[in-house]
Formats: structure tokens, C-alpha cells, sequence
């Protein structure tokens, strides 16, 4: 199966300061094989399909735990898959990041084992404490499935966000490092969700574009990262005070956001002209 893995790819994930044990797998399930064959598959997506741009990488810790907190857009997982694999293919050294899934996923057959080999977990909050105790890199969507049910029309906006991200950090003194997701939309332009089906599905909802089942296409995506935000506290706090927290890193994703629009369609402008 060796021929199912880029060399690049096995490289990177060699270079991943994490303990794996003589089999290649880390205390959370997680393989270098499996990690290896689905990253020589997304680096082909990443590179090759999509038109991928990242900002700011600079601004992510290069060890130690972090949290990438950020909007949804994209439909289902686009968003965690890019964002995931930007942190493999472009940071130094290369992070692992460690994705909250949904736990409708462990109605899917064997997704959440599937998951966990790619150093995927579902939310559970002990997950979470976990991880980052152990100096992970934790990727958290705040508006939940919520956010990846927007419509074409609100590709760019945000929906009310979860509070309870900024407890965790502030109960394991994680820095919060902000991030924009841009083209998604696009790349996915959703018009309708259909409930129905994707319960049927074991899914929140079915996304449906002009032209049906929701099949990325070949745009360019962008992702803009900014500066760590670290907050003061216990995450005992009450819920205003966690809710202001809430709010300013709500705030910096909307100025990234509307940020990378405007420079996105300022680039759109230009080759037309």
C-alpha cells in the first residue's frame, strides 16, 4: 500500500512532535498510515483542485496547545478538512490539528473510529480538556452545524456562536487563535437543506446546490489567521463576562472575514478588467 503514500506526505507526518507508540499510533488512536494515505489525498485536493491561500499561519503556536477558533462555510466539513490540512502542508514544523466532530458521527458506521485515526474526535468536553492539557492543537467551529447550513446568500456571515469554547480556554489557559475561512461558499453554493434526508442520512441535514448533491467545486479558497487572543480567568465566570469573550473573538473573525472579502473581490474586479 506503500504506493498510496506521498513521500512529501509520510515527511511531514514524521516531523509531528507527538508521542506515537512502535506501531504508529498516538494515545488518541490516531495512525501515521491512515494519517499518511488521507493526507496524500487532501494534498492532491488542497494543491491541485482547490486554489488554496493562507495568511497569517505565523500567527498559530508552533507547539504547545492552542485552539483555532472560526467560522463555518463550505457545507458539512469542507472548512475543518482545508484548515486541517494547511496546519500539515504549510506550518513549521507541521501540527496535527485536532477537530471537535459532531456527534451525529457516531451514528455513521465506524465513523468514529475512522475519525479517531486521523486524530479526529467527536465533542465531548473531556475530549477537549484532554487534549489540550497534552499540548494539542484544537479546532473548534462555534456556531456548530448551524454554521454549515448557511445559505449562498449568507456564505459570509456568522450565526450565534457557543459559549462554551471560551470556558474551555479559560480552564486550560489556551490561547485562541481567530481564523477566516473564505470561498466555501462558493465552493459549495447551498440554496436549500433538506432535514428529512439527511436525518434519514445520520446527518443534520442533505446540502443541496444548482446543480444537486453538494460536490465541491474547483474555487479558490482562502484562510486568513490572526493574533492569539488570551483571556484572564478560570472559565468559572459568569455568563456576561464569558459572553463579552465570546463577542471580541466573534468580532475578529467578522473583521477577518469581511476583510478577506473585500480583497477577494477586489482580485475579481481586476481580472475582469
Amino acid at each position: 500500500m506503500a504506493w498510496l503514500v506521498d513521500d512529501e506526505i509520510m515527511d511531514r507526518i514524521e516531523k509531528l512532535e507527538i508521542d506515537f507508540n512502535r506501531y504508529g499510533v498516538d494515545a488518541y488512536g490516531a495512525s501515521k498510515k491512515d494519517m499518511a494515505r488521507a493526507g496524500t489525498i487532501m494534498a492532491w485536493i488542497y494543491r491541485r483542485y482547490f486554489d488554496v491561500s493562507v495568511h497569517g499561519i505565523k500567527h498559530v503556536p508552533p507547539r504547545g496547545r492552542g485552539m483555532l477558533v472560526g467560522n463555518h462555510s463550505g457545507g458539512l466539513a469542507l472548512d475543518a478538512l482545508i484548515v486541517t490540512s494547511s496546519m500539515m502542508l504549510e506550518a513549521e514544523p507541521p501540527r496535527l490539528v485536532n477537530a471537535m466532530a459532531d456527534r451525529f458521527i457516531e451514528r455513521v458506521p465506524f465513523g468514529a473510529m475512522l475519525l479517531s485515526r486521523l486524530g479526529q474526535l467527536t465533542g465531548l468536553p473531556e475530549h477537549a480538556v484532554r487534549l489540550l492539557n497534552d499540548d494539542r492543537l484544537l479546532m473548534v467551529f462555534p456556531e456548530g452545524h448551524r454554521g454549515t447550513a448557511k445559505l449562498y446568500g449568507d456564505r459570509n456571515s456568522l450565526v450565534r456562536f457557543g459559549t462554551g469554547f471560551v470556558r474551555l480556554a479559560l480552564q486550560t489557559k489556551t490561547p485562541i487563535v481567530p481564523f477566516a475561512f473564505i470561498g466555501g461558499g462558493e465552493a459549495i453554493p447551498t440554496i436549500a437543506n433538506l432535514e428529512k434526508t439527511g436525518k434519514f442520512l445520520g446527518l443534520p441535514y442533505l446540502p443541496i446546490t444548482p446543480y444537486g448533491p453538494p460536490l465541491p467545486r474547483p474555487v479558490a479558497l482562502e484562510i486568513y489567521y490572526s493574533e492569539p487572543i488570551v483571556f484572564e480567568g478560570t472559565g468559572n465566570e459568569e455568563d456576561r463576562v464569558i459572553q463579552d469573550c465570546v463577542d471580541k473573538v466573534r468580532d475578529r473573525i467578522a473583521e477577518l472575514i469581511e476583510r478577506g472579502v473585500r480583497i477577494r473581490t477586489g482580485r475579481g474586479k481586476a481580472s475582469q478588467s
